[in-house]
């Protein structure tokens, strides 16, 4: 095992100001690790224990623990600290009081299974505080620290993995393998483990050497190389930007924050200039809203669920129904409370929507519509006055791969189907009742230039919004007897980050909205749904974990209903696919939103 050092970054608390707090004067030299705190206050961690020395250089308290793998965040009044305990191969977090002058063992996490070689803490865009395991094996974990510890989700990380760090700004997991070099890993749980190379070693790349220790920098990360040299790289869009080595012969090194850092050489610390220069602008911060229900999980694990859609029960809203398809199995009915009522087990289906009150003659219905993709057709279903649902009809199409699918109903109460293929072309179907059998005719066809899926109708203003999931949003008429002509709404850039997945409309009293599923970024947009289609704002889904409810991110479909179903909903409910079920890990399910936190969030009027 490698001599232990610290490198440790602080969040905006320290700033700028940070090298000028920090005295390094007042450094305590005997530390085998040595973390930053607020104020110019440090800790110490050695064999003796841990140790909070103010910024005078004089001991307040000790911890009494054989400890190591050290990392804080700044909280009010001090920091939240977590470590290794190398007795019980435990992580061991560690409230520190800086006024009171006291370091408080909290409840240990549980045990992981395996032996802690890496661990590093992360504050998300809630403010909630993780931290990550790593074993030698590469096994590793991700818990959400608290009264109570949660795990979030296990993660395969490379094998002989001994430092890591999080840039909490640009939600990225840092880790350093032995052998091979630098990796960037997305640290938000609601995403996948994807890595790339931040810095490898030859044959593959131009690191000389084990890489003894890593610090985050403000749009990049420091290593610590085998020669004592001090290596930075700075963030460059998906790539990394190697900045000059700094032969320092250090044996520690301390950040600080805002670019600023202090090394520990033979001559005792220093604090180099480093002219660090940013790289890379954080994401937009967005307000973040809380699920308040998530429903049973689909039966398949990967990537199963898609589209939801909601049928508003018209005697007892509290007693609706959410339509969630499942693109391995069939449709599935939940309750309010997220619990699954109903199965139909009619194939692969894609995408689902609802329209009710339709008229046929002297017959009405309520139905939906889900587009079939091993028979490129639509089925349609029936929902009685319980909210079951029974198959009434399977329309063929001519389409080769369908995919997507909304629904308009006319001002004349009937019911048009729009659907389209991943080559782009969209067919637009009237849904027909002739001797108590339902047919379809063709009415209509147009095309976007790449692949579509996402889609919605507003009923009220007769518009078509449809989604070139890499390129743009766009808006044509949904009437069938006024010309299929597109006109754009917005491109992918600013707001819309591809792909452009799941749409609805919100009716309130006066205005209407439109929510659009931003799945690159995780994220959900709203529009005025009248021209010139305004944006009034962007969120994102978070965790709840009291409830025990994950986020929602990389969201396939949405649907949205201002139907006052009681309770929290009395202004309607946002429900959306949730692309990685966390907390516990599992198959993917669908997240219920108030409307009024929404509306809360973006200052929507009704």
């Amino acid at each position: 095992m490698k001599k232990i050092v610290s490198l440790i970054v602080l969040a905006a608390l320290h700033g700028a100001a940070s090298a000028a707090t920090h005295n390094p004067a007042k450094a305590p030299r005997d530390a085998d690790e040595l973390a930053a705190l607020p104020g110019g206050a440090w800790l110490a961690l050695d064999k003796r224990g841990l140790r909070l020395v103010g910024a005078d250089g004089i001991d307040r308290a000790t911890l009494a623990l054989r400890g190591e793998r050290l990392d804080l965040r700044p909280v009010p009044g001090g920091a939240l600290a977590v470590l290794v305990d190398s007795n019980l191969e435990q992580a061991q977090p560690v409230r520190v009081d800086l006024a009171a002058g006291t370091l408080t063992r909290l409840p240990a996490i549980p045990s992981a299974g395996f032996g802690i070689e890496a661990a590093c803490m992360y504050r998300d865009a809630q403010q909630l505080d993780h931290v990550f395991l790593v074993g030698a094996d590469g096994q590793a974990q991700q818990w959400l620290l608290g009264e109570q510890a949660r795990m979030v989700r296990r993660l395969a990380l490379p094998t002989g993995v001994e430092h890591c760090r999080v840039d909490d700004a640009h939600a990225t997991l840092f880790v350093a393998e032995e052998g091979m070099g630098v990796w960037a890993y997305g640290a938000n749980a609601e995403g996948p483990a994807v890595r790339t190379p931040v810095a490898l070693r030859a044959p593959y790349g131009k690191l000389k050497g084990e890489v003894q220790a890593l610090a985050v920098l403000p749009g990049g990360v420091a290593a610590l190389g085998e020669q004592g040299e001090l290596l930075t790289w700075r963030r460059a869009g998906g790539t990394w930007q190697e900045q000059p080595a700094r032969a320092l012969g250090a044996e520690q090194l301390v950040t600080l924050g805002g670019g600023s850092l202090m090394v520990q050489t033979k001559k005792g610390w220093q604090a180099p200039a480093l002219a660090w220069k940013a790289g890379g602008a954080p994401p937009r911060s967005l307000p973040i809203v809380m699920p308040r229900m998530q429903t049973a999980p689909v039966a398949q694990m990967g990537d199963a669920a898609d589209d939801p859609a909601i049928w508003v029960n018209p005697q007892d809203a509290s007693r609706s129904r959410i339509l969630g398809s499942n693109k391995k199995q069939g449709l599935l009915v939940y309750d309010l409370e997220g619990r699954q009522t109903q199965f139909l087990p009619s194939g692969r289906l894609n995408n689902v929507d609802v329209r009710q009150d339709l008229r046929f003659g002297g017959e009405r219905f309520d139905l939906a519509l889900a587009t079939q993709r091993d028979e490129h057709a639509m089925v349609l279903y029936t929902i009685d006055a319980r909210g079951e649902l029974a198959e009434a009809a399977r329309l063929a199409t001519g389409l080769g791969d369908i995919y997507g699918t909304c629904l308009y109903r006319t001002p004349e109460g009937g019911l048009d189907a729009f659907v389209n293929d991943k080559d782009g072309r969209y067919e637009h179907w009237q849904i027909t009742r002739a001797g108590g059998k339902f047919g379809a005719r063709l009415a209509r066809q147009f095309k976007v230039a790449t692949q579509p899926e996402g889609c919605v109708a507003d009923d009220r203003s007769g518009l078509l919004f449809v989604g070139e999931e890499d390129k743009a949003l766009w808006v044509t008429s949904a009437r069938a007897d006024q010309p299929a002509t597109l006109r754009m709404v917005m491109p992918v850039g600013e707001w819309l980050h591809d792909d452009i997945e799941g749409m609805g409309i919100y009716h309130g009293a006066r205005h209407s909205y439109l929510v659009v599923s931003s799945q690159g970024n995780s994220s959900y947009v709203v529009f005025d749904a009248a021209p010139p289609f305004k944006v009034r704002g962007a969120f994102r889904v978070g965790m709840d974990p009291v409830a025990g409810i994950d986020g929602a991110s990389e969201t396939d479909g949405l649907d949205v209903s201002s139907a006052n179903f009681g309770g929290p909903y009395a202004r309607g409910m946002l429900v959306v696919h949730d692309g990685f079920k966390r907390m516990p890990e599992g198959a993917q399910n669908y997240k219920a939103v108030a409307w009024d936190d929404v509306a809360k969030a973006l200052k929507l009027e009704d």
